[in-house]
């Protein structure tokens, strides 16, 4: 009872404003310590401290002050009404057919922007014309039905400018090192009615050579990217490099209807030009060689410099690569000596479809390993050397339920400025290859060695995979290294690659042995199940109902103003990688949270596993300001320079 009279008795000594204070008390000292002498049972609300009021100064200013706030009360209600009303007349007004021509809008809008973000102008411009030049072939057949013309020679005689020069493109490295070329590269040509593939191959070392004449017409180290490798097995690595280099040109020989036989034209006749040629001869004379003396710029200095490899037993042919001269004649005698081929008539554009798998990772984690296992044949040169693949190498594919795939080998993709410190131009243009690989790709393999921690490397490959819209597939490999496996072994290592790769959680995880062929099959199982996923197209009716569950069970969040986003229509615009587009009323009432949680659900309930999917958010009002703008494009044009300007500030 008395602290209810003692609480009565401070609310009144602090709203009169006139209470008498004695001269020797402060204001705020005054109320508590007269309340606490009179009523001990209150002394506690001397301890307390109480805000500072300030008086009112007249009755006409607290009219003014709440006049004044119940006006913008007002305003703001009107503002929120009016945007009701207007998003109202928004969800009724929807038109399907508009709603789906924008959606293809945006993609095309956003494809663009971001194709502009991750390549060059260069590599654009090379393939336009490429494809300009395709299109002017009368027929499209499958690679494996087309003949094969193979390019030999001895080292640093320019068979990789002459392949880049035969195919339209910059397809193989070319630098001015000999041993550059390890693998075989494979790429389209043709000339006039006939269409051909060109087969790049490494340099051929004769036997007669020493090691380390060999080392060093190769252009192999002992000591880079060889760290934890034992002397003995550098040296065998070193070793066994020439005699697989051969081999894979022996394959392109094996498998070719003509042989271009390049020699040097400045350097003039070697004895390893003459030991080729007495091999040519010897093995394959049932096939067509062509002697082609490469680097005879000028016509008058090429015919004199052909002439010193006539003692080879070939009619020489004068030729430049880098500027094209006497390639044309080269074309001419390749084409006299192939048959035209004949596909297979009716193909449509889904058989045509051949995905690609792109194999990628850091270097020396098995990639070459994985590559081999899976084609059952040495189709690239697997070595300890970290580095040994350059190009990126296409291979054609067949699974076991019958599905056509392209195996894409890649080079070892290292930090950029551990590249750069290197100093290395072949290394810098391997990872080039290797990135354009990942593009070139459908589904990229992100191939990680069992007993190595994943690096900041391999989460920058992940974010490249995913910014491409690449389907993926994690495979661990050299998983028989792990030591003391259990059931619990594969669980916890997942966590752990989830934990580290968040910008994957959406890819499946193959365990594999490459090198004993264990797990390899699941690679082709999962990626073709990626493939599907990424194809696939989602019904609209079924979208949108997903959509409204995870919009009903967790609505978008409120502004402080009480504005919340609406969501009118969704569709599937695209497909490779799914593209979904959201027409909502104000894309900005919608924060990345948000539209983390609707990927979340669109997963959940539709699947989409091991691809990317992209959501799209459209305002509605600012399609209406394009319309607008789309409209008056004509009368802006006629507009001064000097109003445009001031339009636009």
């Amino acid at each position: 009872m008395s602290a209810a009279i003692a609480t009565g008795a401070v609310s009144k000594l602090f709203s009169s404003s006139s209470f008498p204070f004695p001269s020797h008390l402060s204001p705020k000292t005054t109320s508590l310590s007269l309340l606490s002498s009179h009523n001990p049972s209150i002394s506690f609300l001397s301890s307390l401290s109480f805000p500072k009021l300030t008086p009112l100064k007249s009755s006409a200013n607290t009219t003014q002050h709440f006049e004044e706030e119940e006006e913008e009360e007002e305003e703001d209600i009107v503002a929120e009404t009016e945007i009701d009303e207007y998003e109202s007349e928004c969800e009724s007004e929807i038109d399907i057919e508009d709603f789906e021509k924008e959606a293809k809008f945006a993609v095309k809008e956003f494809s663009t922007s971001l194709s502009r973000q991750l390549s060059d102008e260069t590599d654009e411009k090379r393939e336009s014309r490429k494809q300009k030049r395709k299109k002017a072939t009368s027929r499209d057949i499958p690679d494996h039905f087309l003949p094969k013309v193979a390019i030999v020679g001895r080292p640093n005689v320019g068979k990789s400018a002459l392949f880049n020069r035969l195919v339209g493109g910059n397809r193989a490295i070319v630098v001015d090192e000999p041993g550059v070329t390890r693998d075989r590269l494979y790429g389209r040509s043709f000339w006039g009615e006939h269409e051909f593939m060109v087969v790049d191959t490494g340099g051929v070392v004769t036997v007669s050579k020493s090691q380390a004449n060999v080392m060093e017409d190769l252009a192999i180290s002992t000591t880079i990217g060889m760290d934890g490798i034992s002397l003995q097995s550098r040296e065998a690595a070193v070793a066994r490099m020439p005699s697989m280099i051969e081999k894979q040109a022996s394959a392109a020989v094996e498998e070719s209807s003509v042989i271009i036989f390049l020699v040097d034209g400045q350097a003039g006749l070697t004895a390893a030009d003459v030991e080729i040629a007495d091999w040519l001869r010897r093995n394959y004379s049932n096939k067509c060689i062509i002697l082609a003396v490469n680097k005879c710029e000028s016509p008058g200095k090429g015919i004199m410099q052909a002439s010193e490899f006539w003692s080879l037993g070939l009619s020489p042919l004068p030729i430049s690569a880098l500027s094209g001269t006497g390639t044309g004649e080269l074309l001419d005698l390749v084409c006299s000596r192939l048959g035209k081929v004949e596909g297979p008539e009716n193909l449509n554009e889904e058989e045509t479809y051949i995905p690609a798998i792109a194999i990628v990772g850091r270097p020396n984690v098995g990639k070459s390993s994985i590559l081999n296992a899976l084609v059952g044949e040495d189709r690239t040169i697997v070595s300890p050397i970290s580095g040994t693949t350059r190009d990126a190498i296409d291979t054609e594919f067949v699974g076991p339920d019958g599905q056509k795939f392209v195996l894409i080998d890649t080079a070892g993709i290292r930090r950029r400025a551990a590249v750069a410190s290197s100093g290395s131009v072949t290394e810098a243009l391997s990872v080039n290859r290797a990135f354009r690989g990942i593009r070139r790709s459908d589904v990229v393999a992100l191939v990680i060695e069992a007993m190595a921690c994943i690096t900041e490397q391999d989460y920058r490959i992940a974010e490249r995979i995913e910014k491409e819209g690449k389907g993926c597939l994690i495979v661990v490999n050299k998983w028989d290294t792990i030591p003391n496996k259990n059931q619990q072994t594969a669980t916890y290592y997942e966590q752990d690659v989830r934990e580290k790769l968040r910008t994957l959680q959406w890819a499946p995880i193959v365990y594999s042995t490459a090198i004993a062929g264990q797990g390899v099959e699941k690679i082709i199982v999962a990626a073709s199940t990626v493939e599907k996923e990424r194809s696939r197209r989602l019904g609209t009716s079924i979208l949108n109902q997903v959509v409204q569950e995870a919009l009903a069970f967790k609505p978008p969040p409120r502004t402080r103003g009480g504005r919340r986003g609406r969501v009118y229509y969704c569709t599937q615009a695209a497909i490779r990688p799914p593209t979904f587009v959201f027409f909502v009323n104000d894309s900005n009432l919608f924060p990345e949270t948000y539209r983390r949680y609707m990927e979340k659900q669109l997963r959940s309930d539709a699947g989409f596993s091991g691809t990317p999917i992209r959501l799209l958010w459209r305002s509605r009002r600012k399609m209406e300001k394009d319309e607008v703008k789309g409209a008056t494009r004509p009368q802006n044009n006629l507009t001064p320079r000097s109003e445009k300007m001031a339009v636009a500030t």
